[in-house]
C-alpha cells in the first residue's frame, strides 16, 4: 500500500495514564510505503467485550510484567523492546522516516495542542487518523479516523488481527507480549494503515521523551514541547530541569522544534539540549501577538492556559504546511542554526482561526449540564494544571450564576490514582468556596478493571482525600466519615462544608442528581460540580450524561 502525498503524522508524547493504572505506556510503529498483510482469520462469536477482556488480561502477562520491572532498571531497553513488537506486526522502525511526523512531549496541554493541529490540517483537507490516551468512556475513542471513535465492529476486527500475529510469534521471542498501552498503539497503527488513513496520526504516548518508546522515529517534519511540570518524579526526577532533559529528547537534529514559555530553569535545559543535538529551537509568542494581524482569536477549548497549547499548535502547522509546499525549506539545518532562535511570526490563515476555533478535546475545560446540575468537566492532575482548573471554574462559575434564577451551590467532585500528591492538589481547591466535596472511586468498564488496585485501596484512598480535604477547609469538627453504599442513602451531615466518601462514580452522580438531602444542596436553585483530577472520573460524568458517549 503506498501512502499519499498529503500525508502527515502527529505523534504525541503523553503523561496520562494508560488504559489501567500501573501500565508502562510505550509505542509501535507505523508502516509509512510498501504494505504488510495480517491474516485475517475468523472472529467467530469473538466480539468487543471478549476483545476488551483479553487486553484488560495483558496486564498480568508475566513477561510483559517481567519486561516492565526491567525497563525501570534500563529505560533504554524500552526502545529495543518496541522495535522487536514492531517487527512481529511487520512494521520497521526505518519505516518510520517515511512518515510526516509531528512529534509532541511536555507534561500538561499535549492533548489539547494535538487536537487543535488536528483540526487545523484536517480543514486543509487532510483525512486524519488520531490515536490518543486515555479513553474517557470507552478504549474505542483512542484510535479516531476524522475525529471519531472507530466502530465496534472495526475495532473488533482489527484487535484480533494484531492480537493472533503477536501471539503466533511469541514463543520464538521469550513468550513476551507488550503491555496494554504498547498493544494499543500497535492496534492504532494497524487500523490507520488497513483503512488507508494516510494523513495525520495523532499518538499519546509513553512518558518522559529521551527514552520513551515512541523516540525511535529518527526524522520527525517537527517537534513540540507543551508545557512542562512536576510530574513522574519516580522516573523523569524532582525538578523542571531534570524532567526537561528527558522531554527535549526528542529533538532531531535539523529537525525544527517549538516550545512554550517555560520556567527558566527548564527553558535553559532545553535550550542545551537543542544545540548539543544541533536542532534548531524556538519559543512561540503570545496568542494576542497573532491577533494583532488577524484580529481576536477564539479557541473551541476554555480557559486561558490553552493560549499557549493554540500558539504550539499554529507553529506546528504552520511548519508542518511549509514542509509539505515547499519540501526544501525547512531541512538540512546546520549546526549553526541550532539552538534558541527568533521566531519568524507569521499570520494564521482563515482555515487555522477556524480550525481553532472548532476545536473539542472531551473532559477538558468542559461544561455539561443535566437539568439543574451543571458539570464543570477538567481532568486536571499536576499541580500547575489544577491551579489552571480552578482559576477556569471560579470564572466560568460565576458568568453562569449570574443568570442563575436562586442560590448556586458548588460542589467538588474529586478522585486521582494514588501516586499523585492529592493533598497538595486539594489545597488549590480549597479557594472555590466548595459548599460539599465528593470523593469516590473512578467508574470502570466491564473488562478494563485494573487488576493491581483492590477495591479496599481505592476506598482507602477516597478516604484519604476527605482527611486531607478536611485539613485544608475550615470548620471541621473532626466527626468522621459518612460512606454512602451504592443501594442506601446513609443520613447526611447538615453543617457546610461537609463531605462524603461513594464507592464508585456512578453512585456519587446519583447522590447529586437525584437523592441530595445535604442542607447545602437541597435548597439550591442550581448545583455546580466541578469534576476533576482523574479524566477516568471525568469519563464516568460522561458516560452518564452526555449523548456523545451513552449511547
Amino acid at each position: 500500500m503506498g501512502w499519499s502525498q498529503k500525508s502527515v503524522f502527529v505523534l504525541e508524547v503523553d503523561e496520562s495514564v494508560p488504559a489501567t493504572e500501573g501500565d508502562s505506556a510505550c509505542i509501535v510503529g507505523l508502516h509509512s510505503r510498501g504494505s504488510y498483510s495480517l491474516s485475517m482469520g475468523c472472529i467467530g462469536s469473538k466480539c468487543l467485550s471478549d476483545a476488551i477482556r483479553t487486553l484488560s488480561a495483558l496486564q498480568t502477562d508475566a513477561s510483559a510484567l517481567e519486561m516492565q520491572e526491567q525497563t525501570r532498571i534500563c529505560p533504554q531497553l524500552k526502545l529495543q523492546a518496541m522495535r522487536g513488537f514492531l517487527e512481529r506486526v511487520g512494521i520497521t522502525a526505518e519505516d518510520l522516516d517515511h512518515l510526516n511526523i509531528i512529534h509532541v512531549a511536555g507534561t500538561k496541554g499535549k492533548g489539547s495542542t494535538c487536537a487543535f493541529t488536528e483540526r487545523i490540517l484536517r480543514g486543509y483537507g487532510y483525512r486524519t487518523g488520531f490515536n490518543s490516551s486515555p479513553h474517557l468512556v470507552e478504549v474505542r475513542e483512542r484510535i479516531r479516523i476524522n475525529g471519531q471513535p472507530i466502530g465496534k465492529e472495526l475495532f473488533t476486527k482489527y484487535f484480533w488481527q494484531v492480537y493472533r500475529r503477536l501471539e503466533d510469534t511469541k514463543d520464538t521471542h521469550g513468550g513476551m507480549m507488550p503491555l496494554c498501552f504498547p498493544f494499543l498503539t500497535a492496534l492504532a497503527f494497524h487500523v490507520f494503515i488497513q483503512e488507508k488513513v494516510h494523513i495525520s496520526i495523532i499518538l499519546e504516548v509513553g512518558i518522559g521523551g529521551a527514552y520513551d518508546c515512541s523516540n525511535i522515529i529518527k526524522r520527525p517534519w517537527v517537534c513540540g514541547i507543551a508545557s512542562l511540570d512536576i510530574d513522574h518524579t519516580e522516573i523523569l526526577g524532582d525538578t523542571i530541569a531534570k524532567i526537561a532533559w528527558h522531554k527535549g529528547g526528542i529533538f532531531k537534529p535539523g529537525v525544527p522544534a517549538f516550545t512554550v514559555q517555560q520556567p527558566e530553569d527548564g527553558l535553559a535545559v532545553l535550550r542545551d539540549r537543542a544545540e548539543l543535538i544541533r536542532c534548531p529551537l524556538r519559543v512561540c509568542p503570545e496568542l494576542e501577538d497573532y491577533q494583532a494581524d488577524c484580529g481576536p482569536l477564539y479557541l473551541g477549548l476554555a480557559g486561558k492556559h490553552q493560549h499557549f497549547n493554540a500558539s504550539l499548535a499554529l507553529q506546528l502547522s504552520h511548519t508542518w504546511l511549509q514542509r509539505r509546499c515547499l519540501p526544501e525549506s525547512l531541512t538540512s539545518t546546520s549546526v549553526e542554526n541550532a539552538g534558541l532562535l527568533q521566531l519568524t511570526f507569521f499570520k494564521p490563515s482563515p482555515i487555522m482561526v477556524k480550525g481553532l476555533a472548532d476545536t473539542q478535546w472531551p473532559g477538558r475545560t468542559q461544561i455539561l449540564k443535566h437539568g439543574a446540575v451543571t458539570f464543570f468537566l477538567d481532568g486536571a492532575h499536576t499541580m500547575r494544571s489544577i491551579q489552571a482548573c480552578a482559576a477556569w471554574f471560579r470564572e466560568t462559575s460565576a458568568q453562569h450564576q449570574k443568570n442563575a434564577r436562586g442560590r448556586v451551590a458548588r460542589v467538588l467532585m474529586f478522585s486521582i490514582k494514588r501516586e499523585r500528591d492529592s493533598a497538595a492538589m486539594l489545597k488549590l481547591l480549597v479557594p472555590c468556596h466548595f459548599d460539599f466535596a465528593v470523593f469516590c472511586g473512578f467508574a470502570c468498564n466491564a473488562g478494563e478493571i485494573n487488576h493491581t488496585v483492590s477495591a479496599e485501596d481505592r476506598l482507602q484512598r477516597c478516604l484519604d482525600m476527605e482527611r486531607s480535604w478536611h485539613l485544608h477547609s475550615s470548620g471541621w469538627d473532626n466527626k468522621g466519615t459518612q460512606l454512602l453504599s451504592e443501594d442506601s442513602l446513609l443520613p447526611l451531615p447538615e453543617k457546610k462544608g461537609d463531605t462524603l466518601v461513594f464507592p464508585c462514580t456512578q453512585s456519587a452522580l446519583q447522590w447529586i442528581t437525584q437523592g441530595r438531602e445535604a442542607a447545602p444542596l437541597c435548597d439550591a436553585a442550581e448545583i455546580h460540580v466541578l469534576t476533576t483530577g482523574s479524566l477516568y472520573l471525568v469519563g464516568g460524568v460522561l458516560k452518564q450524561f452526555d449523548p456523545a458517549f451513552s449511547k
